[in-house]
Formats: structure tokens, C-alpha cells, sequence
């Protein structure tokens, strides 16, 4: 190994780069063309990191490995031939997509992409950019609708979003917890409901098996207040599945059951916490759509982006930073009562017509801290976040994690935390209340690794829980104990089960360790441990897991040192998993650093929906 190929792979033992991005590189190009391989090597690199693409200009000396071991850089960059036209590096290499040949990489408008993530982009792009008019009911008829359902006032984005999915194929809802997004979801399917003479299939989903569980339980809620008969009542779905169920995923393959060549069974789709989606579920999702149908993308736009490449949410959502057209505003002025300002910039993406952002949080009002440290978290107002911290809020904390002492005060706080769950456990209470008492006090870790990380800190919460005799591990190495929290990480659509899904560890009727799942439709399953698919402890989760989930107190575990992967999503994503309480364990230095951090997902999506 000499040249370039040596170079990556010293790259590589520093974590730079991951051996993939080295032995991918290595496949389309040699030392004979150095520029290639780092190409190559920094598209796989970016691919990992979530991002779509690489846009060209981003790739200099300076900013090779963001900064990290100049000295390395330096000479990767010279070995590179210090290149100045990316282009005349491209030129010939077989390696690059053309419209004659099928290859591993495309150059579009200066970005470059792995095909496969090419592809999916562009089926995104055409979806949002088609703007089909949905069916068409008489605006009269709309409008006594919605104010049945919303009432009168001259400023209800509820009402404006309803309006929006009522009149295109394809809504997309965003906003804040506590906005009321089920709520005008709920109204919006009454809305279709009623306006809609044939029986219509609707089908919920969500990126999750939590999330789709979530989902049923809040739509339930609000359909009990909805002023529907019981015949519009019979008429709503039961309850939400994950987007892996509803595409039919198969166990051990990529294969999907529902295609283009086999569309879903379905007249509206509604899939909630659409920030999880990423790109190539997007793709899949779109491909199997039937031609009618009406979809409803619901979510959060300031959330953490999908742990796979693309943020598609919050991209397509920037396209409505330029307002309604507007023939659009007035559209929706016309039929909701409410006042929609429009413009005409005619540059602004067409999808801008199909988007709806909620302002109103009704969940946090003037005495919550929990709200407050949110908004300024999402706003990267620094002095505004110290504020909400030391303004002596009850359902906020932070406490300093700066040594020794500090960190077992914090496991102790974490054990108090699980001992209502575990005392039921101990009183021998049915698993669904048990499941329900562990979904009320949840750990979160920025980290996997590390005595910060998940790993880290489910070994250290174990010890403690035993030291407490809170949980008693059996003899003979076996991780399987009464009262342990587990996480699929693999889907397994045989078991029903799917990646996010938690269960907890109790004994059965006979005796025997099983692991019980609650599922959509709010039944229990229980599960030998054996039978499992891949899976974690979960005491402690990522901040990544916990989307789509929301727990009374949420407790965040910061590392004590700053790291590239602490950003303003990550924590604002943490805030908004608290219902009542929020405790975070981190050193106020490091919190701000990571306050003023925004995360960047590099894709060409807002540029395509432009028409690019």
C-alpha cells in the first residue's frame, strides 16, 4: 500500500474517515489517480454522516476533515495534486454516471452524489413539485365544514393546514410540540370525512413502532372531543403502524411488498414525525402510493434530521419561508375566514402552496420553563437560554457533571428516576401498567460511547440498580434479569417487531423471562429473548431513539467535553421529549457551545423543488 491508498487508510486508524470510505474509493479508482480517490473517499465519508451529497466546492485543504489533524489534510491534499478543476478530475473516469452509462456516481449542478441517493432525490423533488390538485368539493361546502370543526377566527393555523391538505394531494404540517398537530389532523380527516360521499381508506404511520403508538393514543384523545355521529366516528382509522409495516418490509432483504408495481390500498395516508423519515424511505413511501391518493406529512421541522442521509422535512420546509402565491392566500382566505398574506415571487418553489407551519404552542404557557428553554434553544439565543435556566423554573434543571462526585449524584437521581417502574415490577402489576410506568421517566445520551453514552452509562445504572437491590441479575453471565428494558434495533417484520420498538423484561404466568411489547392497537405481545432481533438495553438511549416518544421526565447526559455531534437540534430534540419535567446533567460551557451549533445536512433537494 503505497501513495494516496496509504494516506486514507492512515486516515481511516484516525477515524477521519471509516474503512468503507476506504475500500469504496479503492474500487473505482488507484494510486494512479490519487485526485479520484479521495473523491470517492469524501463521497462515502459524507454519505455516512447523513449528508446526499457532496457539493464540490465544499472540498478544499482547509476544510478536509472539518479542520481535524491538519497535518494529515495538508498531505492528503498535496498528494491530491493540490487540485484546482474539479471537473478535469472527473473527466473520463468510468466511475461517473453519464446519460449513456450506468455508474456508481453522478455530478449534478456541481454536486456529487452516490447514484442510488441521486435517484432517490429526484423521485422526492418530483413528488413535491407536482402540486396536483386534489379532488375538488365546492369551497362553500369547505368552508362551512371547517368552521364547524375549527370555528371563527381570524388567525387559526389549525384551520389554515386543514384548509391546505383539503385542497392539494400532498400537505406537509409543521411545527413545536404542543402546536396541535393531531388535534388539526383529527379535524382534517373528520373534514375529509364528511365532505367525501364514498367510504375513503385512510391509513396512519409513523417512522416507529413508539411513534405509531403515539400516534393511535393522541388521535384517539382528540376524536373523543370532535364534534363527528358515530357513523364519522366508524369511519376514522383504528390505529397507526410503522412505515415498515405498511410497506410490507421483509425480513433479512430490501425487498418491499408495496411498489410502484404494487401500490397501497389506501385514498389518504397520514404519517406523523416526518423529520425521521429519511431520503430513501421517502423514496419508497412515494413509489408506492396509488395515483389517487391524498398524503398528510406531519412533524417537526427543528427536530434532528433522519439518522440515514437527507433532512427531506426540514428542506422542504424552507421552501415556505417565501409565503403563499398569492392566488393561494387567497384561496385560503376565502375558504377558512382567517388572514393568509401572499406574494408573488415567482422564483419561490411551487411547494410552498402545500406547506403549513403552526406558531401556537398550547401545551407551554408563560410559567413553563420546559417551552421557554425550547424556544430559545431553536432560536440559538444564547442569553435567552441562560435566562430560562436561571429564571428558577420548577420542571427545569441543570446540574454541573464537572467530576467524580457529580457523576454517581446523577446516577442516583437516575435510579430514584426508574424506581416507581421497578416497585410495580416488584408488587407484581399487570405489564401494561408497567410498560406504561417505564414510558414516564426516560435517560438520554448524546453519545453511544463512553462512561456519557448509552453503553457507558446502562452498565453504570445496572450497578447501581443492583447496589439499591432494585434488580437483581441472575448468576452465570446471563444479561437477561426481570425489569430489564430492551430496544429493537433490527426490523423483524415475522415477530412484528421493528427497529425503536421497547419491551420489558418480566416473568410470565409460568414463570418463565419473556419480553412484552405494547403494539399499536394497544395490545401486549410477549416475546422470548431468544427469539429477539438485535437489540440494546435501554436505561439510557440516544437523543436519535428517543424521536417520536415523549416521557413526563426527561433526563439529558451531556458529554463533559464539547464534540461536533452536540448541536442545537440534538438538544432542542431532547427539551421537547419532556412533558412535565426536564433535568439536564451538563457543564453550562459546553451547553452553550452546542446551543450555537446548527446542523447541516448537505442535499440538492431545495435546490431540484426550485426547478433547478
Amino acid at each position: 500500500m503505497s501513495g494516496m491508498t496509504a494516506l486514507l487508510a492512515q486516515a481511516a486508524e484516525l477515524r477521519l474517515l471509516r474503512p468503507l470510505d476506504v475500500q469504496f474509493a479503492q474500487l473505482l479508482a488507484d494510486d494512479d489517480y490519487p485526485a479520484r480517490l479521495l473523491l470517492a473517499a469524501c463521497l462515502s465519508a459524507e454519505a455516512g454522516d447523513g449528508h446526499v451529497c457532496l457539493p464540490l466546492t465544499q472540498l478544499s485543504r482547509d476544510n478536509l476533515f472539518n479542520g481535524r489533524h491538519e497535518e494529515l489534510a495538508h498531505a492528503i491534499w498535496q498528494a491530491a495534486g493540490e487540485p484546482q478543476d474539479w471537473h478535469a478530475e472527473l473527466s473520463d473516469w468510468p466511475a461517473l454516471h453519464s446519460h449513456d452509462r450506468a455508474a456508481p456516481i453522478v455530478l449534478s449542478e456541481n454536486r456529487l452524489y452516490l447514484h442510488r441517493l441521486w435517484h432517490h432525490e429526484g423521485q422526492v423533488a418530483r413528488f413535491f413539485q407536482s402540486q396536483a390538485t386534489a379532488q375538488q368539493f365546492a369551497s362553500e361546502q369547505v368552508r362551512e365544514v371547517l368552521d364547524q370543526l375549527f370555528g371563527i377566527a381570524p388567525d387559526n393555523w389549525q384551520k389554515i393546514a386543514a384548509a391546505v391538505a383539503l385542497t392539494q394531494k400532498t400537505a406537509v404540517i409543521s411545527g413545536g410540540p404542543g402546536t396541535g398537530k393531531t388535534t388539526t389532523v383529527a379535524k382534517l380527516l373528520a373534514a375529509l370525512i364528511r365532505l367525501s360521499g364514498d367510504a375513503l381508506r385512510i391509513q396512519l404511520a409513523a417512522p416507529t413502532g413508539k411513534a405509531a403508538a403515539r400516534l393511535t393514543e393522541s388521535l384517539g384523545k382528540a376524536l373523543q372531543k370532535l364534534p363527528v355521529s358515530e357513523a364519522e366516528r366508524l369511519r376514522f382509522p383504528a390505529e397507526a403502524t410503522t412505515l415498515h409495516r405498511l410497506l410490507g418490509a421483509q425480513p433479512e432483504t430490501q425487498r418491499l411488498r408495496y411498489h410502484a408495481g404494487n401500490p397501497l390500498h389506501l385514498d389518504v395516508l397520514v404519517v406523523d414525525e416526518a423529520s425521521m423519515v429519511d431520503l430513501g424511505m421517502m423514496a419508497n413511501l412515494i413509489a408506492a402510493l396509488p395515483p389517487q391518493a391524498r398524503v398528510i406529512f406531519l412533524g417537526d421541522r427543528d427536530q434532528l434530521a433522519s439518522v440515514e442521509a437527507g433532512a427531506v422535512l426540514g428542506d422542504i420546509c424552507r421552501c415556505a419561508e417565501a409565503g403563499y402565491s398569492a392566488a393561494r392566500a387567497l384561496q385560503l382566505s376565502e375558504i377558512t375566514g382567517c388572514a393568509v398574506a401572499g406574494n408573488d415571487e415567482h422564483s419561490a418553489p411551487p411547494v410552498r402552496d402545500s406547506i403549513c407551519l403552526l406558531r401556537k404552542s398550547y401545551r407551554f404557557d408563560a410559567n413553563s420553563g420546559i417551552g421557554q428553554l425550547a424556544s430559545a434553544v431553536n432560536a440559538g439565543d444564547a442569553k435567552a437560554v441562560e435566562a430560562a435556566l436561571q429564571a428558577g423554573f420548577s420542571d427545569i434543571a441543570r446540574k454541573p457533571l464537572n467530576d467524580a462526585e457529580a457523576y454517581q449524584a446523577m446516577l442516583a437521581e437516575i435510579a430514584a428516576g426508574y424506581q416507581p417502574f421497578l416497585k410495580l415490577i416488584s408488587q407484581r402489576a399487570d405489564p401494561a401498567e408497567i410498560i406504561a410506568a417505564f414510558g414516564r421517566y426516560q435517560l438520554l445520551c448524546a453519545l453511544r460511547e463512553g462512561p456519557f453514552g448509552v453503553q457507558g452509562l446502562n452498565q453504570r445504572i445496572e450497578q447501581k440498580l443492583m447496589q439499591l437491590q432494585l434488580i437483581r441479575r441472575p448468576t452465570g453471565g446471563s444479561r437477561w434479569y426481570q425489569g430489564r428494558p430492551v430496544m429493537v434495533t433490527r426490523n423483524d417484520s415475522a415477530l412484528g417487531l421493528f427497529n425503536g420498538d421497547i419491551g420489558i423484561t418480566l416473568f410470565d404466568d409460568e414463570g418463565l423471562l419473556k419480553v412484552f411489547f405494547p403494539l399499536p392497537d394497544g395490545s401486549i405481545k410477549a416475546v422470548q429473548p431468544s427469539r429477539l432481533p438485535t437489540h440494546d438495553t435501554a436505561w439510557a438511549m440516544t437523543v436519535h431513539k428517543s424521536q417520536g416518544s415523549e416521557f413526563d421526565h426527561t433526563a439529558l447526559v451531556m458529554p463533559a467535553q464539547f464534540l461536533p455531534v452536540l448541536t442545537r437540534e440534538l438538544i432542542y430534540t431532547a427539551i421537547t421529549r419532556a412533558r412535565k419535567q426536564l433535568t439536564l446533567y451538563s457543564d453550562e460551557s459546553v451547553f452553550r457551545r452546542a446551543v450555537q451549533l446548527r446542523t447541516q445536512r448537505r442535499s440538492g433537494l431545495l435546490e431540484r423543488l426550485s426547478g433547478e
